[in-house]
């Protein structure tokens, strides 16, 4: 009995379209940065990020240990976690979302 071979669907035709992952930017708790240092870093690098919000999250982190303050394409996440760790904060590497 003769089988004919088995066609497979043109792979170049086929698109997927992947979204880049986000990722986290997520700041820890210490002992040595005050409640007003931490919030004053969040609203100087963090876009948008208003007193309110920075406060909230600040409040996060002390109470939780850890908050996520941001959350978005990798490159953006890398230079606000370099800003952030150089201003003092002590930071979470980088996770995706």
């Amino acid at each position: 009995m003769a089988t004919s071979p088995t066609v497979a669907p043109d792979k170049a035709s086929q698109v997927t379209r992947q979204l880049y992952p986000n990722y986290k930017v997520i700041v820890l708790n210490d002992d040595f940065n005050t409640f007003q240092h931490v919030a004053e870093c969040l609203m100087k690098y963090i876009p948008g990020m208003t007193g309110d919000q920075a406060w909230q999250l600040t409040n996060q982190i002390h109470s939780d240990g850890q908050a996520t303050v941001w959350v978005g394409p990798q490159e953006q996440a890398e230079l606000y976690h370099q800003q952030l760790s150089r201003a003092g904060l002590t930071m979470a590497p980088l996770e995706k979302a």
